[in-house]
């Protein structure tokens, strides 16, 4: 099943079952087959995006819910050269390099302090969870604006390395305290139709009124076979530690990934950006 057009028939290419038929019937619109049908974007056209078209996609991104409408997530259009350039010098990518637009979604706690300052009210917030309703206003955003995007036949990547370089990029982009990035956004007209990534089944991770993983080895193992007869790796990560391996799946190379220490530096970043972990 190369390109599933049903929107049944995607989920259940994505993560090997799917709901039932009467539930995607209920479907009147195209989001549902936008969600669906999602595949991450490498390759662009060279054709731009019209700023009017990238500033209406934020407003939508900026509708989506946000704790308890503090509205804790700004969004950064890269359209300067130089910034870009350096940004992409920074990410080391050629696709990168090629996509028409680049954002960056950042999560915002400065602008409720800087409240707090104007209304002479005391901030009673100061711990961990200041940076994660952040973070997590800023990811809900990224989500929305990638899936207004696609309804209309834009490709999007989501760039997590963004991280790898936190203190670089909150240079470049003038962040000030309390306001950091969160993941990257290339967004341009497709110049290559990507893959529906496959997914772990719904049994993995949809759990009804309690957590359970009792046969979440099973389910790994049947993903991993899944996977590899239908999306299989290109490349094994890390060959040259850990060999070649017969059965290479996702959890093999998620394993490997994960033997490298990632953005050790982040949390210290965070800190210096005035945020209390604790």
């Amino acid at each position: 099943m190369s390109d599933p057009t049903d929107i049944l028939d995607a989920l259940a290419h994505r993560f090997g079952d799917a709901p039932p038929r009467e539930a995607a019937d209920r479907a009147s619109a195209s989001v549902w087959q936008t969600l669906a049908q999602h595949r991450s974007c490498r390759s662009y056209k060279p054709d731009p995006v019209g700023a009017d078209l990238l500033r209406t996609l934020a407003a939508l991104a900026l509708s989506a819910p946000s704790k308890s409408d503090l509205q804790q997530r700004d969004i950064v259009v890269v359209e300067n050269a130089e910034t870009r350039a350096r940004l992409d010098a920074l990410l080391r990518s050629d696709w990168i390099a090629g996509a028409p637009v680049l954002l960056v979604f950042c999560g915002n706690n400065r602008r409720q302090r800087q409240i707090h300052d104007w209304r002479e009210k005391p901030f009673a917030n100061d711990h961990l969870d200041a940076f994660f309703n952040a973070a997590v206003d800023a990811g809900i955003a990224l989500a929305t604006f990638v899936m207004a995007a696609e309804s209309i036949g834009l490709g999007c990547c989501p760039l997590s390395a963004i991280r790898n370089h936190a203190a670089e990029v909150g240079a470049l982009l003038d962040l000030p305290d309390w306001v950091f990035p969160v993941a990257g956004l290339t967004v341009g007209w497709p110049a290559a139709e990507g893959e529906i990534s496959l997914r772990l089944p719904l049994d993995a991770t949809v759990h009804i009124d309690r957590y359970g993983d009792d046969e979440m080895r099973a389910h790994v193992d049947a993903y991993d076979a899944r996977r590899a007869g239908v999306q299989p790796y290109a490349h094994q990560r890390k060959s040259g530690d850990y060999g070649e391996s017969p059965n290479y799946g996702w959890s093999e190379d998620k394993a490997r990934q994960y033997t490298e220490v990632q953005r050790a530096d982040f949390g210290t970043f965070i800190r210096r950006k005035g945020f209390d972990l604790t």
